[in-house]
């Protein structure tokens, strides 16, 4: 379970989210030893995502069980300013919690040199979402099945509802041009539970299954690692794969 921390903590909802996740996860906010000892209380293992070393070590001293660190080539909002690889490095020097790397991963190439730098674990989004379990919209998917790294840009333009104002975020180029091409303010419609909202142009929720409208016009978040994910697959086979190939890559150069 995953608090985006601009839209709010509510303590109630921590505390249920711990009472029946094993993980409770933080993102894009500094860390609060407030927030992880309800997570503990509820005896859940609390983490937070830092975007910095010093974000990283803020958050084990608020008492995280563990630490992700995100580099500047992953996808959605993106926190910090540095690749994966020298971010880890420094956390990894810094912390003494696990640590687990994310950002622009989604071979077993990538999982491998993750782990074989020092890093607990690699966690994993763009690649996931082309999974036959993923919510996303079919023609997000395609969009993401087509594109490339360099597909995959850095900007700040769909910010629209996101609570600090313009911050960066990696979309695909051609969901950024769609929508700079759009003419009106509304580019469709979408759920969230029981509630259907309007995606304004520029608008910061992407395309679900429920979603109506422009599809192409609305952010399209992707990592660098995109190039990779060539194919709808079950999510567990994804997985699996990415084990196992990584397993074997870590034996040839152990």
């Amino acid at each position: 379970m995953t608090f985006l921390l601009p839209f709010g903590a509510d303590p109630a909802c921590v505390e249920a989210a711990a009472a029946r996740a094993r993980l409770v996860d933080f993102y894009y906010g500094d860390p609060d030893p407030a927030l992880v000892g309800r997570v503990h209380e509820g005896g859940a293992l609390a983490s937070w995502q830092a975007g910095s070393a010093a974000e990283a070590v803020a958050a084990a001293d608020a008492g995280c069980d563990l630490v992700a660190v995100q580099g500047v080539e992953g996808g959605g909002r993106i926190r910090g300013r540095v690749a994966l690889l020298p971010l880890l490095t420094e956390v990894l020097d810094t912390v003494e919690v696990p640590v687990v790397a994310a950002g622009g991963i989604a071979t077993a190439r990538g999982v491998a040199a993750c782990l074989a730098a020092g890093a607990a674990a690699v966690r994993v989004g763009t690649r996931l979402l082309a999974t036959e379990e993923s919510g996303a919209h079919p023609s997000y998917v395609a969009a993401l099945l087509e594109a490339g790294a360099e597909d995959a840009v850095l900007t700040d333009a769909f910010s629209v509802m996101w609570p600090p104002g313009p911050e960066p975020h990696r979309t695909l180029r051609s969901a950024l041009e769609a929508a700079e091409r759009f003419p009106g303010e509304v580019v469709g419609e979408t759920r969230m539970g029981a509630t259907t909202l309007p995606v304004p142009r520029f608008g910061v929720p992407c395309p679900n299954r429920d979603t109506t409208g422009e599809i192409a016009a609305m952010v399209h978040y992707a990592g660098q690692s995109v190039g990779a994910t060539a194919k709808v697959l079950p999510a567990a086979q994804v997985v699996q794969d990415l084990a196992d190939g990584a397993e074997r890559l870590l034996r040839r150069w152990g």
